[in-house]
């Protein structure tokens, strides 16, 4: 497992939601068949497509990235846990992240995403 592999595809994720318009797509590339979205406020997404059609919301304008790592769950599963800052217009948001990804078909596919606000 190559741990910037992994750190790599989720910050290039937060580059897809600070862009207009590449967000949905990115997802779709990257998204495992049967995703698991855990989000701030109780909300849970499990159907691919809802997953993909709600990253076509407004881009962020500032996102920055803190304390990055990743913690290998097998040879094929691992976790990308850290945290953020992101402001898009008057909104600020403080949250910690992780994100599971497992390895399907040679490529890293993100299974489950987990939000919590601090």
């Amino acid at each position: 497992m190559d741990a910037n592999e992994l750190i790599e595809l989720e910050q290039r994720g937060w580059e897809a939601l600070s862009t207009e318009g590449a967000a949905p797509g990115y997802y779709d590339e990257v998204l495992a068949a049967e995703p698991l979205m855990l989000l701030p406020g109780g909300m849970v997404i499990d159907d691919r497509q809802t997953v993909v059609d709600s990253m076509g919301g407004p881009p962020w304008d500032d996102v920055h990235l803190e304390e990055m790592r990743v913690i290998q769950l097998g040879a094929d599963a691992a976790v990308v846990a850290y945290g953020a800052e992101a402001r898009r217009g008057e909104t600020e948001v403080s949250s910690l992240f992780n994100s599971t990804y497992r390895r399907e078909d040679g490529a890293w596919r993100l299974v489950v995403h987990q939000q919590t606000p601090r």
